[in-house]
């Protein structure tokens, strides 16, 4: 879904990864602040979709997993350098991306990206507001506007609000919710984009056999719909489904 990373990626950590040693507990790092994809709840504890879709992953794959969190703009360096064992954070597959790491084939399908703005006359070639290191910002990047970059996307979204930029492009899903509660402040803008080859969990290119367990119980809930009954209780009936 979201996200093209352009940062120059460190070394993989040769041999095998700790997460592939037998007992070994998996590490899931999540940004934590990505609704309803991942964000931190009033308990201060991880929640959303990719908890619910990475605790059933690890009890099909028979795992014992921790969850991390860690700030999007490091987040493919500090898997690489082993501070965690799967990227677990709206992630999508893109070519850039998988030429530095490797992925799981995706849990959530290609999805729509999204303007919003105050106006519905907003000039989309003009200042356009986008998450550092996304997709999304590759794409305004490359469409003739200037694109503002913000570490978070709520970031991204207050800048619409406070004048900094005429438009916030991101991930369809995630703007739904905020226009809905604007109260009519915000609004879509514009024709929504398709971008990437959907979310896929990132791994380290070593670690094989980890990806093939995951890959295994992404399956499996993929052919038996409980993953399509968790996109729908996060995003709603209208989310593309597998």
């Amino acid at each position: 879904m979201k996200k093209l990373l352009l940062a120059t990626a460190l070394i993989a950590v040769s041999g095998a990864a700790l997460a592939e040693s037998h007992g070994q507990t998996v590490r899931l790092g999540t940004e934590g602040a990505y609704p309803p994809f991942n964000f931190i709840n009033d308990a201060g504890e991880i929640a959303g979709f990719e908890r619910e879709v990475g605790d059933e992953l690890c009890a099909r794959a028979e795992l014992t997993c921790e969850w991390v969190t860690n700030e999007w703009d490091s987040i493919i360096p500090n898997l690489q350098s082993g501070n965690y064992d799967v990227i677990i954070a709206g992630m999508s597959i893109t070519k850039e991306r998988d030429e530095v790491i490797d992925f799981s084939q995706n849990y959530f399908p290609p999805a729509a990206s999204a303007y919003v703005a105050l106006t519905a006359d907003a000039d989309l070639k003009g200042t356009v507001s986008a998450q550092v290191s996304t997709i999304q910002a590759g794409y305004v990047a490359e469409s003739g506007a200037t694109l503002l970059e913000f570490a978070t996307p709520d970031e991204s979204v207050a800048a619409v609000r406070n004048g900094e930029a005429v438009a916030v492009f991101a991930d369809k899903d995630f703007l739904a919710p905020i226009v809905a509660e604007s109260n009519g402040e915000l609004m879509f803008v514009g024709e929504p984009v398709q971008l990437g080859g959907g979310v896929g969990l990132g791994l380290r290119e070593s670690d094989t056999e980890l990806k093939d367990k995951l890959n295994a119980a992404i399956q499996s809930m993929k052919d038996d719909g409980s993953l399509n009954a968790l996109i729908e209780k996060h995003f709603g009936p209208e989310t593309a489904k597998f």
